[in-house]
């Protein structure tokens, strides 16, 4: 996808269909991760739901991935001791009553694509549902330091400040390169879609093709706390993922981004829709 700019009448029409196609995909991984969180029930393996989230896709048309379906479950939500990249893949973990859950997927369908983050639990649990709350202000405070222009290394550490202030560890640091976010692209649709380690290789290619030309021109599509994020932030879309830990229990949401180079406050930086689980959630607590 081309940088998001302002833009002529013509040029917004299709900017608006190209977000429109963003957004569905967005919607139908959403729709996936609360069908399957629904089915969720003691016993089942961490395998056996990322199985469960790619076939309903599957049987929905995905045929290509920024990466495959991942579940977490009690602890392994926190990456309590995660030391290698091969612990982020399910394993046959059970879930249990009371134990928080994790399902991330990032679909491509028609070409759009989306990477999304759903948390739950089998059940109580106080805890698990303090982390939900109070992911929520990092959401306002992403969206507010993104239209101030500040720079992304800059906004990750005020997240880390918030996170120690509310009483949680960073647990997006553990990611490979440590990211909050990472940028995300179209792709050209393909009968044969190939995967390497659990990644698109296409959608793979166009981040690298995105990292070598943003380390040309000063920028870069991984949101880390290293000096190569020590940049404004670049017009596109960003799958964003703030994850909280407490102890053994963590919980994150994960949506595009739109970024714009726009003067308007407003349209320079936007979440691209407010209609998902984890905004419902909040909207819902406090109108009761």
């Amino acid at each position: 996808m081309a940088p998001v700019t302002t833009a002529t009448s013509r040029e917004a029409a299709e900017l608006k269909s190209e977000l429109r196609g963003f957004r569905e995909v967005q919607r139908l991984a959403y729709a996936c991760a609360e069908a399957v969180a629904a089915q969720l029930r003691p016993g089942v393996t961490e395998r056996t739901a990322a199985r469960m989230q790619r076939d309903w896709l599957r049987e929905r048309g995905v045929r290509d991935w920024f990466h495959l379906p991942f579940a977490w479950f009690g602890d392994r939500t926190a990456f309590v001791n995660f030391r290698v990249p091969l612990q982020f893949f399910p394993t046959h973990r059970a879930l249990e009553p009371g134990m928080p859950f994790i399902l991330d997927m990032a679909p491509v369908h028609q070409g759009f694509t989306a990477d999304i983050g759903y948390s739950g639990c089998l059940g109580l649990n106080p805890v698990h549902d303090r982390l939900l709350a109070d992911l929520e202000a990092h959401r306002d405070l992403i969206l507010r330091e993104v239209r101030e222009r500040r720079s992304l290394r800059e906004i990750y550490e005020d997240v880390d400040r918030l996170m120690v202030r509310q009483g949680y560890a960073n647990r997006h640091r553990a990611y490979p390169f440590g990211v909050i976010a990472h940028k995300i692209d179209r792709v050209g649709a393909r009968r044969w879609s190939p995967t390497l380690f659990g990644f698109g290789v296409r959608s793979l290619r166009g981040l690298a093709s995105d990292a070598l030309r943003g380390h040309r021109d000063g920028w870069s599509p991984l949101w880390s706390p290293y000096r190569f994020s020590d940049h404004p932030p670049t017009p596109g879309l960003w799958a964003v993922e703030p994850h909280l830990g407490f102890r053994g229990t963590g919980a994150k949401f994960e949506e595009i981004l739109v970024v714009t180079d726009s003067a308007d406050p407003r349209e320079s930086a936007f979440w691209l829709d407010d209609d998902l689980p984890h905004v419902r959630r909040r909207q819902e607590e406090r109108a009761a």
